[in-house]
Formats: C-alpha cells, structure tokens, sequence
C-alpha cells in the first residue's frame, strides 16, 4: 500500500490540487502545438517516399500506398550527395573543435580572471552582436580575395579558431559564473595554475554548456548557406546545403526526389537534438542563473 507521502507526491493529487481544467487546458494546447510543429516534418517524411502521381493526389493520401523507397537512391546518385556529405563534415568538424576550445579559453577569461579593461572590452565585443551580418560581408570577403583563400575551407574554418564567436563566449562566460570562485581559490591553493584550474575545474563542471555550444556550432555549420555561396566556386568542394540548392535547381519539379534528398539532409540534425536534448535543456536553463 502506497504511503501518504506517495500518494501526495502523485501526478493526480498534484492536478487535483491546480485544479483539473486548467491541467487540461494546458496539456491540449501543448499536445496541439506539437501536432502543428510535427506535421510539416511528417509531411516531408511520407512525400518522401511517395511517386509523384501519390503527392498530387486529391484527396491526399497520409500514409503512401505503396512506399516508393526507389526515391532514395534515385535522390542521391543524380548529384554526389555522399561528396558534399564529406566536405560538410571536413568543415563542421574543426568548426566546432575550434569553437568550443577557443569560445572557452576567451569565455574564461571573461569570467573568472581579473586584468584592467576587461568589462569595457567585453561588452565592446558585446555589441557586435547588434551588426547585421549582411554590414559585414562585403570587407570580410575583400580581406580573405587578398589573402588568396577564396574557394577555400579556409573562410569557413579559421574564424572559428579566433574566439569561435561573442554570443558562445557570451553564453559559456555567463555559465562560468555560476561556478563558485571557492573552487578556483581551493585548486590555487594546491598549486594549480589558471590553465589548470579551468581543464580540472570549470571544464567538468560546464559540459552542459561545452555541448550546448558543440551542438549550436555543428548546427550551424551543417545549415550554412551563405559562407560557401560566398567562398567556393568549384562544385566539387560544394557543402550538404549549396547540393541541396543545385539539385533544387536542377529538378524543381521532381518534388518526390527534392523531398527525399530533404530528408536525407535532416535526418542528422534530428539525430543530433534528440540524443544530445538533456545536456542542450540543462546548459540554457542553467546559463545566466548568477550575475
């Protein structure tokens, strides 16, 4: 027989305490906004694997009959999608080494050492945050031409190994702050340098926030459209997300296919989130708690 204390801990006597209705209420309108959230991605799924008669047809058929698996290897022989998954991964891989070692080491100084200038120059950083991308693109492009690195990786990869960027500084800086400088002093005290200090004790204690920063960097490598528009001319170096355009240019009217090829391309991002979704929760929950 289950305690009092069982009893009053449970889901029921907790709804009958908020009241039943609005428990309800509540529970509906997030079931409703997941269906809707949901339903382009099912969409995009079950088009993927119907022939194009089946996407067409009226009234639309939700589960195909039957399942046109042909779509996928169709999709990826028209155009070498398992080259641009290999250039997409050359890419993102020390994108996001470089970020999450950079992000940290600036990130650390930010937060837990003291020398003159430090607030005024991170929030000069800060507000670069403010400059429209677009204000930026032009010079950035004009310096990389004059070093002779355009339609290479070089563009994509090595600003990430400066500082890996202000909004991941900004966000592990406000994750190492909620650290207790007790622990700094402690390890000081032992004979620990600042280096380390920050690999023994700020590292193991912000691995919610390091994956939070992995995962928004890996995303943003993978969906980067803009970057090797702007850098790579050579459709042998083209990433997942420049093969996604070509092949949307090239076959706008095979929606079958484009949407197999879709799916393919999000498949990893999805992956991503639902394995790595407890650290991701943690680190923005946890981000900011301390001033």
């Amino acid at each position: 027989m289950k305690s009092a204390a069982a009893l009053d801990r449970s889901p029921l006597r907790a709804a009958n305490r908020v009241g039943w209705l609005p428990a309800l209420i509540t529970y509906s309108l997030c079931g409703l906004g997941s269906f809707l959230m949901l339903l382009p991605l099912f969409w995009l799924v079950r088009s993927s694997v119907m022939t194009l008669d089946q996407i067409f047809r009226y009234p639309p058929e939700w589960i195909p009959a039957p399942f046109a698996w042909q779509n996928y290897p169709d999709a990826l022989t028209t155009v070498p999608f398992l080259l641009y998954f290999k250039n997409t991964v050359f890419i993102l891989v020390p994108t996001v080494v470089g970020t999450v070692i950079t992000a940290t080491l600036a990130a650390y100084g930010f937060s837990r050492l003291r020398w003159p200038g430090r607030d005024l120059i991170f929030n000069i950083l800060l507000t670069t945050l403010m400059l429209p991308y677009a204000i930026t693109l032009i010079p950035t492009f004009l310096l990389w031409a004059h070093l002779g690195l355009v339609n290479t990786t070089w563009p994509l990869v090595l600003p990430r190994w400066c500082g890996g960027g202000i909004f991941y500084i900004f966000l592990l800086r406000q994750f190492f702050r909620t650290i207790p400088r007790e622990l700094d002093e402690a390890a000081i005290l032992d004979g620990a340098n600042p280096l380390q200090v920050l690999w023994h004790v700020v590292v193991p204690l912000s691995r919610p926030a390091l994956i939070t920063v992995a995962i928004f960097s890996a995303l943003g490598a993978w969906n980067d459209f803009l970057g090797p528009l702007m850098y790579l001319n050579e459709s042998s170096k083209y990433t997942l997300a420049l093969g996604l355009a070509e092949f949307t240019g090239l076959y706008s009217s095979q929606w079958h296919l484009l949407m197999a090829a879709s799916t393919v391309v999000i498949i990893p991002v999805v992956l991503l989130f639902f394995f790595a979704q407890r650290y991701f929760i943690e680190g923005i929950a946890l981000t900011g708690t301390k001033g």
